[in-house]
């Protein structure tokens, strides 16, 4: 089994998509804020979008080592689209409700707050983020099938 999957080219563009998505959304953060902020390392949200550039690069990677025409690659594609709309979209709503929900709770409950966790606001991405996430896809998998075959 491993040796299969040391020969699964579609899961390694997935993989190093979605690693260098993570790897880049730190000093992206940076430049973006001037402040280093490690936490997104591992968090959803963030430019680019892992999420984009994990499905876009698994998807182009079946595309280009198993065949455009396959039945696998319109499955991916299309969950791919689901991904990115849901990336985009409901995410990113989500996203807006908890800032707005925030806002609410500071100040309804200013000096007497229920509990000082605040919900989560970067749960989804931008536009922009999500089009760094496709971008970056397609450059791991094409950079893949060029280097590696």
């Amino acid at each position: 089994m491993f040796t299969e999957l040391l020969k699964n080219h579609a899961l390694h563009t997935a993989v190093l998509a979605w690693l260098m998505a993570q790897l880049l959304k730190p000093p992206m953060e940076y430049l973006r804020h001037g402040k280093w902020n490690w936490g997104f390392l591992l968090s959803a949200g963030g430019m680019p979008s892992s999420h984009s550039s994990l499905m876009v690069g698994v998807t182009l990677g079946i595309g280009l080592h198993e065949g455009w025409s396959t039945g696998v690659f319109a499955l991916a594609f299309a969950i791919t689209m689901i991904v990115i709309y849901d990336a985009a979209g409901v995410r990113r709503e989500a996203g807006r409700h908890a800032e707005k929900i925030n806002i609410l709770i500071n100040e309804l409950l200013a000096g007497h707050p229920i509990s000082d966790k605040a919900l989560r606001e970067v749960i989804g991405h931008t536009p922009m983020e999500v089009t760094g996430g496709i971008l970056l896809g397609v450059l791991i998998a094409v950079l893949y099938k060029l280097f590696v075959g």
